[in-house]
């Protein structure tokens, strides 16, 4: 049965932040009785050695002393030895959960062994039991950690869950009333493997299994950030790897120059174009094109997944010229260059063809760029309804 009680409203509102204040850090300092101190400073009064009550003005001394206390205890809170557990369990419970998606997504998984005794649906249950007791250990972990940018992750990843709970059912998973999964074996047994497949597709970036591994990428890039709510918070993100957009707009430079192009005088004196330099420079190009897609899969910016999509319609649209020069996409989109129709096609035109198709997603790759290593891990918050927000777009807010 699907989950009927939206948890992640409940489970996300401990963890959104909003301005400088964090109702996470108001209970935390009033469960550590700092609030109680304050208020026994205020209102109680304060006797001297003569047994007379001290005047107004020595009381507001005495509760500013305190409040000053209370201020540094909310900036540096105390982390008791449950809470770094919980804070040590979710860190390495977020590879671990990461490494099992990876085998729901990969192809062995879904193939029988080649010794005929192990089957693809022993492999798929034994597979999602993993995922399950995992996924349940970073809930779990989440909900007693201070760690808020991982726990905003696994809040957007519970999200995911229950966008995909529906789908999720289907293979007999079901979503319990505090967030963690409870897996049917029977009904997962009798499920067509091909729909578990689908639904943790690594070739689909929208997939419900690489939205959770991307959320459990941007979760794992926060591992290392100090042990403590506020602090946590006032850590400066972690810098966003090289991706491979920043190389393939260096690539389409250098395609779309003149230099490249020019040619050179051979031992007759003839001359003719450098194809080896100019095949180097198209094969870096197929090569940096196919990482951004890879490093796409671990993005969910908004911004890189439309630039994305315009720069995967503007390739399709070039298909037949790109097919002369030896270049083939594949089922996930990725260019393949055949090197040797590569050298035998007119330069003239390849460099004809590059200036139109490489000016035409320039400013794509670009933006695409732009968003992985400045937005990427731009302040993201979640609504007061409790779905995850990213700036700038409305419209892919529904998305997730």
């Amino acid at each position: 049965m699907v989950m009927s009680y939206n948890y992640f409203n409940s489970f996300s509102g401990l963890f959104g932040n909003s301005g400088s204040t964090n109702w996470y850090s108001d209970w935390s300092s009033i469960r550590n009785g700092s609030y109680k101190k304050l208020m026994k400073s205020y209102y109680s009064n304060v006797v001297d050695s003569s047994g007379s009550s001290t005047t107004a003005s020595a009381r507001r001394a005495s509760s500013g002393n305190i409040l000053d206390k209370i201020l540094e205890e909310k900036k540096y809170p105390k982390v008791s030895e449950q809470v770094q557990e919980a804070n040590s369990n979710l860190t390495s419970g977020i590879s671990s959960l990461k490494s099992s998606v990876s085998t729901l997504q990969s192809e062995k998984t879904y193939t029988d062994s080649e010794d005929g005794k192990t089957t693809a649906a022993d492999k798929v249950v034994s597979a999602m039991k993993d995922y399950v007791s995992k996924y349940n250990d970073v809930v779990s972990s989440a909900k007693k950690s201070t760690l808020t940018r991982q726990t905003s992750h696994v809040a957007a990843m519970m999200k995911a869950s229950e966008t995909n709970a529906g789908k999720l059912s289907d293979i007999g998973v079901t979503i319990n009333r505090d967030g963690t999964l409870q897996l049917n074996e029977s009904k997962l047994k009798a499920a067509d493997l091909s729909k578990v497949q689908e639904l943790f597709s690594s070739d689909n970036v929208m997939s419900y299994g690489s939205t959770v591994k991307s959320r459990l990428g941007f979760a794992g890039a926060s591992s290392n950030t100090v042990q403590s709510a506020q602090k946590d918070d006032e850590t400066k993100e972690d810098e966003v790897e090289y991706t491979g957009a920043s190389g393939l707009k260096t690539d389409i430079e250098k395609l779309t120059s003149e230099s490249l192009f020019e040619k050179i005088k051979d031992e007759d004196g003839s001359e003719k174009y450098d194809i080896d330099k100019i095949l180097e420079a198209a094969k870096s190009f197929a090569g940096n094109y196919n990482r951004m897609l890879d490093d796409a899969k671990s993005s969910f910016n908004s911004g890189v997944m439309s630039n994305l999509t315009q720069i995967r319609g503007k390739t399709a649209q070039y298909k037949n010229t790109l097919e002369q020069f030896g270049f083939s996409i594949d089922g996930s989109g990725k260019l393949k260059l055949d090197e040797d129709t590569f050298k035998k096609a007119d330069m003239s035109e390849v460099q004809k063809f590059f200036k139109n198709y490489g000016s035409s997603i320039a400013t794509n790759v670009s933006l695409v760029n732009y968003y992985m290593t400045t937005q990427a891990n731009a302040s993201n918050s979640y609504t007061p309804n409790g779905s995850y927000y990213v700036p700038g777009n409305s419209a892919f807010d529904a998305a997730i």
